[in-house]
C-alpha cells in the first residue's frame, strides 16, 4: 500500500514507474481557465496576451480541480505572431492566423526574429514564470510551444509550406534554422524558471496524414528537433511532446526523440489509431510517461455522469494494461487535446474527469487477474 502522494511526488514516481497511490491527471483545461477569473468574463484575448491573467488562470485551476499536471498552453499562433503574421484576437475564441506573411521562396529568407521575451513569447515566458513559481512545489508545471516545423506552417500557411517544400526546400530550411535559434533562445529563458519541470513541444506535424517518416526526418526530426530537444535536457527540464494529430510518428517522437512524456489523442474512426491500452501493449510506457485520451468533445456534449463513466473505463483499461505489461503507472489521464475553451464548455465536466480519476485510478483498490487463472 502506497501512502497518499501530493501531486508533484505522483508525476516524479510516475516518470519512473514507480509504485503510486493513483494514477496522475492532466486536464488540457487552459483557455476555458478564464472563466474562473473574477466574474467569470476575462475575455480570450486578454488572457492571451496579459502575463499576470494568463498565469492566475492556472493558479485557480490548480486550486479548484487539483490535477497534478499544470500545463500552460496558449495557443498555435504564438511564435507565427512573433515572426510578424498577423494573428487575430477575439474575445470568447483561440486567437488565430489570419495573416500569413509568407507568400513567395523568397519571404521565407526575409523573416526576422524579435529579441527574446519580446511579442507574445514574451507573454508566454512570464506568465510560465508567474504560475511555475507559485505552484512548482506542489505540482508539475510545464508550458508548451510549438516546434519550428509548426510554426513556420502558421506562418506561412501550412498549404503553401508543403508545396514549397517539394518546389525549393533550400529557403524553408534557413527559415527553420531561424526559428530554431529563436527557440533556442526561448529554452534559456525557461531554465531559468524556479518550478518549471517540462517543456511541452508541439510537433504536429510528425503525423503520417501529412508527411512520410523521410520527409519529417529532413524537415524537423532529424536537424531541428533534435537540437532543442537536446538543448531542453541539457538546462535541467524534462522533454515533453505534445502531438493530438490522428496518426503521430509514435517512433521518431516517444522512442528516437526519448521523450519523458507524451501527450497523445486517440480517433476511433482512423485505422491505426492507437487506444491508450494499445499504446501501453506495444511498449510505449516502457521508457515514457504516455498522457490520454478522453475526447475534448465531451466537455462540450457529455453530462457529468457521462464524463465519469468515461474516465472510470479509461482507468480500468489503463490499470489492465499496465500490470499485463509489468508497469506501475506510466499513465496518466488526461485528454487528447485542448478542453474546448468557448462559453459551450461544462466546467464541471472539468471537476467530474478529477474526481473520477481520484476514484477509480487507485492502483491498489483492483488488480488485474488474468481469465485463465
Amino acid at each position: 500500500m502506497v501512502t497518499e502522494m501530493n501531486s508533484l511526488e505522483r508525476v516524479e514516481a510516475s516518470l519512473a514507474d514507480e509504485k503510486v497511490d493513483r494514477l496522475s491527471t492532466f486536464p488540457l483545461a487552459c483557455g476555458v481557465c478564464r472563466r474562473l477569473l473574477g466574474d467569470g468574463t476575462t475575455l480570450y484575448r486578454d488572457w492571451a496576451t496579459d502575463p499576470h491573467v494568463f498565469s492566475s488562470s492556472f493558479i485557480e485551476s490548480r486550486k479548484r480541480y487539483g490535477a497534478d499536471f499544470v500545463g500552460g498552453m496558449m495557443d498555435l499562433s504564438v511564435i507565427a505572431s512573433d515572426l510578424g503574421a498577423d494573428v487575430r484576437m477575439n474575445d470568447q475564441n483561440t486567437p488565430f492566423v489570419d495573416g500569413h506573411n509568407i507568400r513567395t521562396l523568397e519571404d521565407y529568407e526575409r523573416l526576422e526574429i524579435p529579441e527574446i521575451g519580446s511579442g507574445r513569447a514574451g507573454v508566454l515566458i512570464e506568465g510560465t514564470r508567474q504560475y511555475a513559481e507559485a505552484l512548482g512545489r506542489e505540482a508539475f508545471c510545464s508550458t508548451f510551444i510549438e516546434g519550428p516545423l509548426l510554426a513556420l506552417s502558421q506562418t506561412a500557411g501550412a498549404e503553401q509550406l508543403f508545396m514549397d517544400m517539394f518546389t525549393d526546400p533550400r529557403p524553408i530550411h534557413k527559415a527553420l534554422r531561424l526559428i530554431t535559434e529563436y527557440e533556442s533562445g526561448i529554452v534559456e529563458e525557461f531554465s531559468r524558471i524556479d518550478g518549471l519541470s517540462a517543456i511541452f513541444w508541439n510537433y504536429l506535424w510528425g503525423n503520417y496524414s501529412c508527411l512520410s517518416d523521410s520527409e519529417y526526418a529532413e524537415f524537423e526530426a532529424d536537424v531541428y528537433a533534435k537540437e532543442l530537444n537536446d538543448l531542453t535536457r541539457r538546462n535541467g527540464l524534462a522533454v515533453a511532446v505534445h502531438n493530438c494529430a490522428d496518426l503521430p510518428h509514435l517512433d521518431t517522437q516517444i522512442r528516437g526523440f526519448k521523450a519523458s512524456v507524451y501527450s497523445h489523442a486517440y480517433y476511433p474512426q482512423v485505422h491505426r489509431s492507437l487506444t491508450a491500452s494499445e499504446m501501453i501493449d506495444k511498449g510505449y510506457c516502457d521508457d515514457c510517461l504516455v498522457a490520454g485520451q478522453i475526447d475534448p468533445q465531451i466537455f462540450m456534449r457529455g453530462t457529468v455522469e457521462e464524463t465519469l463513466g468515461t474516465v472510470r473505463d479509461l482507468c480500468q483499461n489503463v490499470k489492465t494494461s499496465l500490470c499485463k505489461r509489468g508497469l506501475n503507472s506510466r499513465y496518466t489521464i488526461s485528454t487528447g487535446c485542448e478542453i474546448p475553451p468557448g462559453l459551450g464548455c461544462r466546467m464541471d465536466n472539468i471537476q467530474a474527469m478529477v474526481d473520477a480519476v481520484r476514484l477509480y485510478g487507485n492502483m491498489y483498490r483492483w488488480t488485474y487477474r488474468s481469465p485463465i487463472e
